[in-house]
Parts: structure tokens; sequence; C-alpha cells
């Protein structure tokens, strides 16, 4: 799974708790009570015609204040998990187009989810024959919790999980026996939502997050659910097998279309209110991510990766079509040989 789709989903399912772990200043004056609202096509629109498009881990949210009546305001929120030299700058961007479709105080903070010590930017500036405009925002720091690996073992906020898990997977990625290593983690990871007392669906919820986050090869992923069936069997809380077994295997074919349809849904209406021909190429890749992803696991994401370099739209609603009825990569890795690899752009 993509780690932009799994820090949103986390955000949206745990948006109190993220406030709270990362942000709690913030967290100490909105009224939660009053609820919150997450505007996903707000955000969409908002970023229409900007450099990046829209990236999958932004995150829009209107909330209410504790002292501030029927005030309200919106919270930006972008998780960054690489060095990028224009961040600040397109935290600004994004800053004002909200401040200028809404007309209330917009708030943009920033997870840095990157593997760079000193990429830290909290800042952008304008300033020119006396003229100046400052904008600032706070960030988290990933990287910074490895020196507090103790807190993160005490602390009873989901996100706690969502951290440990990221931090390990990217501290074991490109290390000797790094498969091994992230095996044991993951294997403790999903141990302790079971002894810390979460209930069922915070398990599934945040196993689908580790899961997601920290990848094993197929034959360590056989293993690892064989080792899970006789712990959750130990216990006699056979949560996450129960499901995959219903969810994943009866339920298979089904999820997988109604997957791939979603996508293109949303990809091809995400084209028609923005107007950009990138919003349908996009959509089509998120179903043939979503698809692959189902239907073969990692050897799926692979091939999903050579897969998202191509412009050809009918060629990727031709792959997508395809995926529907195909029962090995072998079909789609030929027809991405012989038609999608031409449709590539020379750059």
């Amino acid at each position: 799974m993509n780690e932009d789709i799994i820090w949103k989903e986390a955000i949206e399912a745990y948006f109190e708790y993220f406030l709270w772990f990362f942000f709690p200043v913030v967290a100490e004056d909105v009224d939660f009570q009053q609820g919150y609202e997450f505007l996903n096509k707000e955000l969409a629109e908002i970023a229409q015609g900007s450099e990046t498009g829209g990236r999958v881990a932004d995150v829009l949210v209107k909330v209410y204040l504790k002292n501030g009546g029927e005030r309200w305001l919106v919270i930006h929120i972008e998780v960054q998990g690489y060095r990028e030299e224009e961040f600040a700058r397109r935290m600004f961007i994004y800053n004002y187009r909200a401040f200028d479709r809404y007309g209330v105080d917009v708030v943009s903070l920033a997870v840095l989810a990157d593997r760079y010590p000193n990429f830290r930017p909290r800042r952008f500036e304008i300033a020119r024959w006396g003229f100046r405009c400052l904008f600032e925002f706070p960030i988290a720091k990933l990287l910074d919790y490895r020196e507090r690996w103790e807190e993160l073992e005490e602390s009873e906020n989901p996100f706690a999980v969502v951290v440990m898990a990221h931090l390990k997977e990217q501290e074991t990625e490109r290390r000797k026996g790094g498969e091994e290593e992230r095996y044991r983690w993951k294997m403790w990871l999903v141990r302790r939502l079971y002894e810390r007392g979460y209930s069922k669906d915070d398990v599934l919820l945040l196993y689908r997050f580790i899961d997601g986050l920290i990848t094993l090869p197929e034959e360590l992923t056989r293993q690892f659910h064989r080792e899970l069936i006789e712990y959750e069997e130990e216990r006699k809380m056979p949560y996450v097998t129960t499901a995959e077994r219903i969810g994943m295997e009866k339920g298979r074919q089904q999820g997988i279309l109604q997957g791939i349809q979603q996508g293109i849904q949303q990809g091809i209406q995400q084209g028609i209110e923005i107007g950009r021909q990138e919003g349908v190429r996009e959509g089509l890749l998120k179903a043939l991510e979503l698809g692959l992803m189902l239907k073969f696991g990692d050897n799926g994401l692979l091939l999903y990766q050579q897969l998202s370099g191509i412009q050809d739209i009918e060629v990727l609603r031709e792959m997508v079509e395809r995926l529907k009825t195909a029962n090995s990569l072998d079909g789609l890795a030929a027809l991405y040989r012989a038609e999608a690899t031409p449709a590539r752009s020379a750059g």
C-alpha cells in the first residue's frame, strides 16, 4: 500500500489522536465534540494548477474552537516523505488558496516523514523594498522519535504504533538482513496491539497500517501469517486472520472488482471536476494499484511500479479491464511491454 494513502487513512481514522500526538497545542483549542469535516473535494480544487497537482497525503479539515462560539477554521495537514526544496513554498500556496476560498483562519501543519535529519522547512518569506510576507508553520519530524522510543512504547495513542512502524521500515529498508529484522519488528508491533488491550476494530485498523508500512517478501509473508494464526489461537482472539479469511478470500474477487470500479469512477469524476487529463490518469493508476495489491500482493506492487510511468490513458484503461479477469501477472506484463512502453513520455 502506498505510504501516502496509509498516512491519509490513519489521519482520517484517528484525527483527534493525530493532533494530540503531534500538535497538542492545537488539539487543546479544538472542540472535538462539535465534530469536524474532511474537505477532500475542496482540497483537490485548491490544488488545481499547482506544480504538484495535489498529493494524496494532503489533508484539509474544518474544525470548531472551544472558545470561539460558532467560529470555525481550517487545518491543512501535509505528510512529506522526501526532501523537497520548494516544500515551504507549496505549503504557503495551499494555505493562501484555502484562506481565499473560505475567508477564515487556515493553520498549516507538517509531518516530515523523510530520512534526512537536516530537512526541517518551517517558513517561507517574500521580502523586497520594504515589503515582507512571512509564513511559518509547525512541524513534527518523525526521525526525532527514534530518541523517544520508550515514550512511543508507553503511549496509548494509536499514532505511536504508526510512527514505530514507519521508523522500523525506514531503518531496515536498506540494511543487510533487513527483511528478517522487519519480520521481527512487524510481529512485535502486531502482538502489542493485543497486549495493550486495543479493541477489535482498532486492532484490525492498526494492523492494516502496520501491514502497509512494513512490507515483507512473499515467503516471509506466508511465514508471518502462520505465526500470527498461532498467536491469535493462543489468545483466542482471531481478529486479523478471521477478517483476512472472510474479507480477502471469500470476498476477494468482489472486493477487487468494486475497488477497481470505484477507482475508475473517482478518477473520471476528478478529471471532470478539475478539468485536467491527469485526473483520469491518476484514478486509473489508483485502480491498478489497488487491484494488483489485492490480487497479487507484493509481486503485483512490483509490476505497478513499472506501470505507474505510463502516460497513455487508453493503455491504462486496457490494463484495468484485463486486471478484472487476470489470473496471473504474465498477461499484464506482456501488455506493458508491447503497448505501454512506447506510450511513455520521452522525458
